[in-house]
């Protein structure tokens, strides 16, 4: 890793904060709010926050666009928390609910659920719809998420 800064938008305040890669293992804490730029947790994605995230972090943004009326979407839920709770320090992990969120789940196009994408500096990278077993998941992490 090197000493480049990279920007990150905080987990708490959506507060875009620079630091260097080097110290993404260090928790960071926000210049704003003082909490932990980076979440072991995914990120509540809204219609109001979902673009900041996407298009102003350094770190690739691992989507998942779920409903709560979806039994796939809940299965998955625990896998999707635990995986970003793994990998927090190379991707920021968002969930995005469809159903109260339309605008932007709309925007993309999301047609069937869950739905999993990767952006990195707002662009999409990868689409896969359907829900993974851990495994499955990590490796199509692996393949897909650009290294930073």
């Amino acid at each position: 890793m090197s000493d480049l800064p990279i920007q990150i938008v905080c987990s708490s305040c959506c507060t875009k904060n620079r630091l260097a890669k080097v110290k993404l293992n260090n928790k960071p804490v926000c210049g704003k709010c003082g909490k932990p730029v980076l979440s072991t947790k995914p990120i509540v994605g809204s219609d109001k926050n979902f673009s900041r995230y996407v298009t102003d972090n350094g770190l690739p943004v691992v989507v998942d666009f779920w409903a709560p009326w979806c039994g796939p979407c809940k299965q998955f839920a625990p896998t999707f928390e635990q995986v970003a709770g793994e990998m927090f320090t190379q991707a920021c992990f968002v969930k995005l609910d469809t159903e109260h969120n339309q605008h932007t789940g709309g925007g993309y196009n999301i047609r069937s659920i869950p739905t999993l994408m990767i952006f990195h500096h707002g662009k999409e990278i990868a689409r896969m719809s359907g829900a993974l077993p851990k495994v499955q998941f990590k490796q199509w992490l692996a393949e897909n998420l650009p290294a930073v």
